[in-house]
């Protein structure tokens, strides 16, 4: 902990990261990223809206026909999991492109916290880092896909996919979204991934409730296109007032 930041709820770290966003000093370092997220995030639900209906037409008439009575509840959860599972895989994609930004978001979000700078060569060093940033960005990667392509086969049972499956991507999505945006903090001051991951999951309450709203403002239109620069602000707020101590070299 530390002492001189006020600890947050999951929840409150994100809408603080809203709060954090609109400051000035802040403001400027937030176009790119948003940028980089109305682009793809927004071409992607235009597609995902216009396909919606028979995609779901297609997985409710897999259910056999002595389940059909659960159709009713059925309905809005596949709905609710196609829309998490296609915002977050366009999400992670705008990540990917935004990364280098997105660290520079959390570096001048931290500044602005903590009066203190968090890289002395600034935007430049930032530029020449982007291999590596780059290659953290694929290591998030490399530990989602597996774990991403199970749960979607399960959803693809009949029955058993249908019920149970949406409930455990929510869960998986709002554990990986806490990873995501968490992880630029962590790595602007190169702790490990892997150290990282043990750090969320000693404040587990914290991360999975941070990412659980992160994921359903990430299936809202409009609002969604603006989840990633607030989540990145959020998410290094959390980093100063949860973390940061117990990782100062």
């Amino acid at each position: 902990m530390n002492p001189s930041h006020p600890q947050r709820s999951g929840f409150g770290y994100f809408f603080y990261g809203l709060e954090l966003a609109m400051k000035p000093g802040i403001r400027q370092f937030v176009l790119l990223p948003l940028l980089a997220n109305i682009l793809l995030v927004g071409g992607a639900l235009f597609y995902l809206f216009s396909h919606l209906d028979s995609w779901i037409s297609h997985l409710m008439g897999q259910l056999p026909e002595f389940l059909s009575w659960l159709s009713y509840l059925l309905w809005p959860l596949l709905v609710l999991t196609i829309l998490a599972t296609f915002s977050y895989f366009f999400s992670t994609l705008a990540n990917f492109i935004a990364a280098p930004f997105n660290g520079l978001l959390a570096e001048k979000v931290e500044e602005q916290l903590t009066q203190q700078r968090v890289n002395e060569d600034g935007l430049l060093s930032t530029l020449k880092d982007t291999p590596r940033i780059l290659a953290r960005e694929w290591r998030k990667l490399v530990y989602v896909l597996p774990k991403a392509i199970g749960l979607f086969l399960l959803l693809l049972i009949p029955a058993l996919g249908q019920t149970i499956g949406p409930i455990l991507w929510f869960a998986f999505t709002a554990w990986i979204l806490a990873i995501q945006y968490c992880d630029y903090p962590f790595d602007n001051h190169k702790v490990s991934f892997n150290d990282m991951r043990y750090s969320l999951k000693q404040k587990q309450g914290k991360a999975y409730s941070f990412g659980a709203l992160v994921s359903i403002f990430t299936t809202i239109p409009i609002l969604n296109l603006f989840v990633m620069p607030i989540a990145v602000c959020g998410a290094t707020a959390m980093w100063v007032s949860e973390f940061k101590q117990q990782h100062k070299s």
